[in-house]
């Protein structure tokens, strides 16, 4: 019988959106559903919701079981064909809390903290020996399994599986599908998406929208004419509101940017569209946040502390959700935008199916290094997930790449063998710790994260210089 792991399935909102796209998928409706958590009420809120889905849209056909805590996880795995991972580990608290706060001691400031900039690192470190022991798991109970991978920092998670096991694993993010679409709606150009073309390729969160047509004709012109005239408008509006206030003896404040200014503006330096929103692409080139630059965060709309408020807000919506996902008997779903049961639909049909995936590059595109993540276009079918040939990334938008590229690798590289003195070398070369610290601040701030996380980063050796 097929089976499906989901681990992590505390995350209800997200278990609903996978798990309830593969009760409506036919070739999945009869599947084993191994559901899986450390937390049991968060567990038995998941396990409820999808029972209700199973019942109301699905006849029961689907067999559905819950497994908590590490000694379950053996368990969870065995026999299983999918095994989907969303686990957080050390959770908003404390650890997200402390990959935000103890930064600022240093005047390191930070919006999602969850792919690159100190806070992705820090993250990664922690996350890497948990998704490795799931690994050597598999490697024992369910070895041809597929493990899709959704868990942040996607490259450096990802990468370090491929590197780290034999498993076969495929990162998954939901910023490429909708990343066209939105260019043309914040431009305000209408397009419908039967007629659009799109071609997209880089690394996660910082893959490049490399062109976009209708009915063969390059949109491109238009969008960056439009785009310089949202940014144009910005700037005149600010220089106005200066100019009133400095008359009043007011202190200037501009006016509120567009919400995706900082896209907007890599795309007018650059060339290039890139996929992942503006307050992640804020941390990861060393342009936007300057501590000694305060006025840049109005200008640029750049929302500090966006990650520990979205998470305190999740919080405070789920007690208002719970009731209605997992107490209503007539809980129905809508099909999502994740990749997770199309690829599996494929692997099981044999029908193909695009998906822009993250795996190893060996030579997709051709100027970025050949045992980097990558995000890709990639045809799955019963052959698995195979990525698609791109070539050369515009050499500005795959150098950009690279700098996050070496901040990923060396992190891989530090968790993969224990090496501390790797992971003062990821921070020495992150973008946002290099525009703002010396050597020396970045070892030691990397040395009060080590000792607030305590028990969650055991095992790396000391430094000896």
């Amino acid at each position: 019988m097929l089976k499906i792991t989901f681990l992590g399935a505390g995350s209800t909102i997200f278990a609903k959106n996978v798990l309830g796209d593969c009760l409506l998928t036919p070739s999945l409706q009869e599947a084993e559903i191994a559901l899986y958590d450390i937390d049991p009420e968060r567990l038995e809120d998941s396990f409820r919701m999808l029972q209700a889905i199973n019942h109301t849209m699905n006849s029961d056909r689907a067999r559905i079981a819950a497994y908590c805590g590490v000694e379950e996880r053996f368990k969870a795995l065995s026999g299983a064909s999918f095994v989907v991972n969303a686990i957080q580990v050390g959770g908003y608290e404390p650890s997200t809390v402390i990959d935000f706060e103890v930064p600022k001691h240093y005047g390191i400031r930070q919006t999602i903290g969850d792919t690159l900039g100190i806070g992705g690192i820090f993250r990664g470190l922690r996350t890497i020996p948990v998704v490795l022991e799931i690994a050597r798991e598999m490697e024992k109970v369910c070895p041809e399994a597929w493990f899709l991978n959704y868990v942040n920092p996607m490259a450096i998670v990802t990468g370090a599986l491929l590197k780290g096991s034999s498993i076969k694993v495929v990162g998954l993010c939901h910023s490429v599908q909708v990343c066209a679409q939105t260019l043309l709606e914040e431009v305000k150009l209408k397009v419908n998406e039967d007629a659009l073309n799109w071609k997209i390729a880089g690394i996660n969160h910082m893959a490049w929208l490399l062109e976009i047509t209708k009915h063969g004709k390059d949109l491109y012109p238009e969008i960056k004419l439009r785009a310089e005239r949202i940014l144009e408008s910005q700037e005149q509006r600010d220089i106005k509101a200066g100019s009133r206030k400095a008359d009043l003896g007011e202190k200037q404040k501009p006016y509120p940017p567009h919400p995706d200014t900082v896209r907007l503006l890599i795309m007018k330096h650059f060339g290039y569209y890139v996929t992942e929103s503006s307050e992640h692409n804020a941390e990861y080139t060393p342009y936007w946040i300057k501590s000694h630059r305060p006025e840049l965060i109005d200008r640029y709309g750049i929302p500090l502390d966006e990650y520990p408020r979205r998470c305190r807000k999740q919080i405070e919506d789920w007690k208002k959700q719970k009731e209605e996902l997992t107490r209503n008997p007539e809980l129905t779903h809508k099909k999502s935008q994740e990749y997770a049961s199309y690829i599996m639909d494929s692997m099981v049909t044999g029908h193909p199916f695009r998906i822009h995936g993250n795996i190893l590059n060996r030579g997709l595109i051709t100027n970025l290094p050949a045992d980097a993540i990558v995000e890709v276009p990639c045809l799955v079918d019963r052959n698995g997930v195979q990525g698609c040939y791109v070539g050369p990334l515009p050499p500005q938008c795959a150098a950009l790449n690279l700098t996050n590229i070496n901040v990923q690798q060396l992190t891989i590289e530090a968790a993969l063998r224990r090496k501390r003195d790797l992971v003062y070398q990821a921070a020495f070369l992150d973008p946002r710790c290099a525009s703002e610290l010396t050597l020396d601040e970045i070892r030691s701030l990397c040395d009060d994260l080590f000792e607030a996380h305590g028990a969650y980063l055991k095992g790396y050796n000391a430094s000896h210089r």
